[in-house]
């Protein structure tokens, strides 16, 4: 059977979700998903470039992945320091003289109960998960205007969609991510940039493993997922390759749900 077959003068098979060459920025890329989802990127043999604040470990991520004989930059950067976001891409624009994919999945949480909730940690859960994004895109979003191309992928949640205990910060600023997808989707659309997000569930990291040591806590999140597992890092490879790739062309302002099927209640 051929690996190939052609349909509007397209090639469709095994090329159809190749990165292969494409630049792609990746925020909290020293860590969990982040650092995951970089080190699948280089091995389908995209060029990656590395965002987090912690030089040390970002520059051994990219050090190995070097080694390995992939592509990789490291550009250590507090994404809360949105004044100089516009630099830090020009700096990733110049080692690769392009950028062609930008994937947000820098984030953070604080479980707090409503009522106790603190403006600053409030302020510090929005200004990781939406205002950084939001400056991230605008400043990656100039070079993809002169290209005429780019994607955009936003690390949402499925708490975007539902509530749950302690989480209203998060769920905001999560569901801010979801609206602010669909309106860079449509005021950018004309420039052939597809800006969407996925919206992960739990996700079993050596991070989330804590939390997960209640087994009162870990029951109430089984009990929402009707596939009856955690995600794992793996289990949003697809997606992310998906909305990086020239299969998406068509996709804009989506929210892609890979969520066991919680949000199906």
């Amino acid at each position: 059977m051929n690996a190939y077959s052609k349909r509007g003068g397209r090639r469709i098979g095994r090329d159809f979700f190749s990165v292969e060459g494409k630049t792609i920025v990746i925020t909290g890329a020293n860590k969990g998903l982040g650092l995951a989802v970089a080190e699948m990127l280089a091995e389908a043999k995209a060029n990656v470039a590395l965002v987090a604040r912690h030089e040390e470990s970002l520059q051994q991520i990219a050090e190995k992945l070097r080694a390995d004989g992939h592509t990789a930059e490291h550009f250590a950067f507090d994404l809360t320091n949105t004044r100089d976001m516009p630099d830090l891409f020009q700096r990733i624009h110049q080692a690769f003289g392009k950028i062609d994919v930008l994937i947000n999945n820098a984030g953070t949480n604080i479980p707090v109960k409503a009522e106790e909730v603190t403006e600053e940690q409030w302020d510090q859960i929005h200004d990781i998960n939406l205002k950084s994004v939001f400056f991230a895109s605008q400043a990656a979003g100039k070079y993809m205007m002169e290209q005429k191309q780019g994607k955009i992928i936003n690390m949402s949640s499925q708490m975007a969609f539902v509530g749950y205990y302690k989480r209203a910060a998060y769920s905001s600023s999560k569901g801010g991510i979801t609206q602010l997808t669909k309106s860079l989707a449509v005021e950018w659309a004309s420039y052939h940039i597809n800006v969407n997000a996925v919206a992960p569930t739990f996700i079993e990291t050596p991070m989330t493993a804590k939390m997960f040591e209640d087994p009162e806590f870990r029951r109430d999140v089984l009990g929402n997922i009707p596939l009856g597992r955690l995600a794992r890092e793996e289990d949003i490879f697809g997606a992310v390759l998906l909305l990086a790739s020239s299969a998406s062309d068509m996709i804009t302002g989506h929210t892609l749900r890979v969520d066991g099927g919680w949000t199906v209640w």
